[in-house]
């Protein structure tokens, strides 16, 4: 059987065209993984080059077993996505509507304002479409062909389901270059503010929008937020290093900090922090350096804090980058060790798929086995729920973030 050529876009079901995987190749897929890589496909029979990036095919086992819906481009090593294991629900703008209300209804019932991560991928079954609330305003990002070629159809989706006033494609992820994708920002529909406002708990924040980090504001980070109340005492000096917006200083000061130090290498993101500080009544002090260059900084001036906050960006991006990767997250919490205060709270966060929970851990640990101090692990925590796991797709789970009791001297 021959694939035919087939244009981006969903095709008439009696027309869409056939990819057959190898002999064995579909027991990954039947566990509910939505991944087929390029090296399982059976091409003597179904050559992916008869497909055009993004276009839907069915996926059918070696004995041509319906498995799925598929997404297709022939030039990435993830060559296929599964969008529907129902041969009766083909991939039209009906399925992508009801995928979007399904994700819709689970944020409403975690949150009682429209500021959360409305679509997560896999997770949501809609892979490479991530879609972030802001009140009125939606930030999409999308990182595969398959879903590109579906955007008209999502913004028609948005637009059904919440009936947004903007919908703004902050398309400028590395990850695009692994589908041969663009990278760019545009307008699907409406007026595009220059920045986010967002509303997490009782504070409110502002970010920046196309000069921002992913779509302008960490949600995945809220959950671990709202844990830190219990640790910041009263009268608590606060260093959040990676700060970005400020969201965990802020934070911090209002659980009942006195004094917090936001570090970042951008200005533009101290300049956010500063703003948002005063939006809550606080104030921060900013601090323009580089991480590791900033701890070293506040050490040799001899200062001192109650709380560390560690929540840097992704160290390891690719397997290759593992050693040094690791080595830098050991550097980062030495160094965050020689400025925290004794029974002082660290938080170590770490947003690498490619960082195991244990190797945070063994991290932590082996910087505090060089620092002389004594650690207790006193809670672990992961991605906000509104960003919630795949149970079959490992790298759906990649935040970590240990919250943890630093004392001075060695216990046994």
């Amino acid at each position: 059987m021959n694939a035919t050529a087939h244009n981006a876009g969903p095709p008439n079901a009696a027309a869409t065209p056939v990819l057959l995987l190898k002999r064995g190749e579909d027991r990954r897929l039947g566990s509910g993984h939505l991944w087929v890589f390029s090296n399982e496909i059976d091409t003597d029979a179904t050559p992916l080059t008869a497909f055009a990036p993004g276009a839907i095919a069915e996926l059918r086992s070696h004995r041509e077993a319906f498995i799925g819906y598929v997404c297709v481009n022939p030039h990435a090593l993830i060559c296929a996505r599964i969008l529907s294991r129902d041969i009766a629900q083909p991939v039209d703008a009906a399925l992508i509507e009801k995928r979007l209300r399904a994700a819709l209804a689970l944020r409403e019932r975690l949150s009682s304002v429209p500021y959360y991560r409305w679509v997560f991928g896999e997770s949501d079954q809609l892979p490479g479409l991530v879609l972030d609330r802001y009140g009125d305003l939606i930030v999409g990002q999308i990182a595969t062909a398959g879903m590109e070629a579906l955007k008209s159809q999502v913004e028609s989706a948005v637009r059904k389901v919440v009936n947004p006033r903007a919908l703004y494609w902050k398309n400028d992820s590395s990850s695009r270059d692994l589908e041969q994708l663009p990278r760019l920002g545009e307008v699907a529909f409406g007026e595009v503010p220059a920045e986010v406002a967002v509303e997490e708990g009782p504070l409110s924040f502002a970010a920046p929008l196309a000069q921002g980090q992913k779509t302008g504001w960490f949600y995945d980070q809220s959950a671990n937020r709202a844990r830190l109340a219990r640790y910041v005492a009263p009268g608590a000096r606060v260093l959040d290093v990676c700060s970005y917006a400020g969201a965990w200083a802020v934070t911090a000061l209002h659980q009942g900090a006195t004094h917090a130090c936001c570090v970042d290498s951008s200005q533009t993101a101290l300049d956010f922090a500063q703003a948002n500080a005063q939006r809550n009544g606080v104030t921060i002090e900013p601090m323009r350096a580089d991480a590791f260059d900033a701890l070293k900084e506040l050490a040799s001036q001899g200062r001192r804090f109650d709380v560390v906050v560690l929540d840097p960006p992704a160290f390891i991006k690719r397997k290759k980058d593992i050693p040094q990767g690791q080595a830098a997250y050991r550097k980062l919490n030495q160094l965050a060790l020689e400025v925290l205060a004794d029974e002082g709270l660290l938080v170590s966060c770490s947003c690498s798929y490619h960082l195991s929970a244990e190797e945070l851990v063994n991290a932590i640990q082996t910087a505090a086995r060089h620092s002389g101090r004594f650690v207790q692990l006193l809670e672990a925590g992961g991605q906000s729920p509104d960003h919630p796991m795949h149970p079959a797709i490992p790298e759906t789970r990649y935040l970590k973030a240990y919250f943890c009791r630093v004392t001075r001297g060695r216990l046994s």
